[in-house]
């Protein structure tokens, strides 16, 4: 765990997502900070997103959710790019990775 505080981005799709959880926005919002303090919380993926890490947690009544994110460590940023139900989480994670990748290039 480092010791710096990261800056969380949404990508345009990932604000979209957390719109679909409107009656769990806050619980949702709560889970992605803590990634402020910790962005390796998340466990590290593998295959095609092998260079992205999905943070779990759990939203009342909704089930599990899955936020998937880059960590740009040498800006100290954390992107995440999606944000879904974990049924086929890692699926839409690969639809959006290029997209990703390349807003994070540019931050």
């Amino acid at each position: 765990m480092s010791n710096k505080l990261y800056r969380v981005e949404l990508t345009r799709l990932a604000r979209k997502d957390l719109k679909k959880l409107r009656h769990h926005l806050d619980k949702a919002l709560d889970a992605i900070n803590l990634l402020e303090a910790d962005p390796f919380a998340g466990h590290r993926l593998e295959r095609t997103i092998r260079d992205c890490r999905s943070l779990e947690f759990n939203l009342k009544g909704s089930g599990a959710y899955r936020a998937v994110y880059f960590i740009r460590e040498d800006k100290t940023i954390c992107l995440v790019f999606l944000i879904h139900a974990h049924e086929n989480v890692y699926a839409e994670a690969e639809r959006r990775l290029k997209g990703a990748r390349t807003q994070l290039d540019e931050l």
